[in-house]
């Protein structure tokens, strides 16, 4: 035998040995991928807010999660993200409650007729107490599969908008066609109106408003802004804040069970340090907005605190119907109830 052939076999052998934990290591230390998914554009504030979040989580993994934010619906609409979570397509969303009813029903009492123009402390205490945990429970153990990471994120104020009538009163919205952002609810109001509802994901908004698929929608006016529906044909607002857009962040029970303990709680604790300062930036984020829209020539109408305590009267008068077409529980109901009730 060749003793010089033997000792570099016996070399490379042990390198091969001592280069195996190292691999294996660095395999180990490979990057969790967090693919995120907005249906909303890049300037949109909740993109902002997103942004930054994704940001101060990567900060505190320090390498061992790699996230990926993809906007303007660029992987799924929101109407769609619930069921891509449950299909292991993206990591993490934050959409508005209003999109996951189709697979989580409860999620739709924000529509009901108790809840129509409320201040959004009322609403806040309602997401914030009983009937928000009830939805994150339903939404992890039931339906969606998926952890709610913490208080949701306020859209803001919704409102009608229409291209070519003008909406002075509720009696302008009779006959048109108007686009929901979804769940049952809305399409139910929009009805009592006597308009038209119409379902159609945000990123193909601009298209049929400029067809004339639809005559009007019921957005925020931050959503109008930074989609800049303006060139797509809207003029006129109709401001009765007929309820708050929620969104709820959420990550896949896949994704979130392959954390470490330490990195669930930077998720938990990053996203309620912040809550408050975001939920502020929204609010501001409206403001602004409804002053863009202004100066873009679209013209608001407010209804009055009287109007808006007419029609939550009317409307609540037929809330059982409302809530059985929703198929929100009795125990949502319920719950929502008390929290009014609480709040005097």
């Amino acid at each position: 035998m060749n003793p010089s052939l033997s000792r570099r076999t016996f070399v490379a052998s042990a390198a091969a040995m001592l280069a195996a934990p190292a691999l294996r290591t660095a395999a180990a230390e490979e990057p969790l991928v967090l693919r995120c998914s907005l249906e909303t554009a890049p300037s949109h504030t909740r993109n902002a807010i997103v942004r930054d979040y994704l940001a101060r989580i990567e900060s505190a993994a320090r390498g061992r999660i790699k996230t990926q934010l993809f906007e303007s619906g660029q992987l799924f609409p929101d109407l769609q993200v619930g069921k891509a979570l449950l299909q292991g397509q993206v990591e993490m969303a934050v959409p508005g409650s209003w999109s996951l009813t189709g697979i989580v029903p409860d999620a739709d009492f924000l529509q009901l007729p108790v809840l129509y123009g409320r201040p959004i402390e009322t609403v806040h205490r309602v997401i914030d107490g009983r009937p928000g945990q009830m939805l994150a429970q339903q939404i992890e153990k039931k339906q969606l599969l998926a952890h709610v990471i913490g208080p949701w994120l306020d859209l803001g104020f919704f409102n009608w908008h229409s291209t070519s009538r003008p909406l002075n009163s509720y009696g302008d919205l009779k006959g048109l066609k108007i686009r929901n952002s979804g769940g049952a609810g809305q399409a139910w109001r929009t009805q009592f109106m006597g308009a038209i509802p119409n379902t159609t994901p945000l990123p193909n908004v601009p298209l049929g408003l400029s067809q004339g698929t639809f005559d009007g929608l019921i957005t925020s006016f931050e959503t109008i802004a930074s989609g800049q529906f303006w060139e797509s044909g809207i003029r006129h607002s109709l401001e009765d804040h007929q309820f708050i857009g929620e969104y709820i962040p959420v990550v896949s029970l896949t994704f979130w069970q392959k954390l470490s303990a330490d990195l669930q709680q930077a998720f938990t604790d990053l996203w309620r340090e912040k809550i408050a300062a975001y939920r502020a930036d929204m609010a501001a984020a409206q403001a602004r907005a409804r002053d863009a829209v202004q100066a873009h020539g679209i013209k608001i109408v407010v209804a009055s605190a009287e109007e808006l305590a007419a029609i939550r009267r009317d409307m609540t008068a037929n809330q059982e119907q409302m809530a059985k077409l929703s198929k929100i529980s009795p125990e949502m109901v319920a719950a929502v109830a008390a929290d009014l009730a609480a709040a005097g």
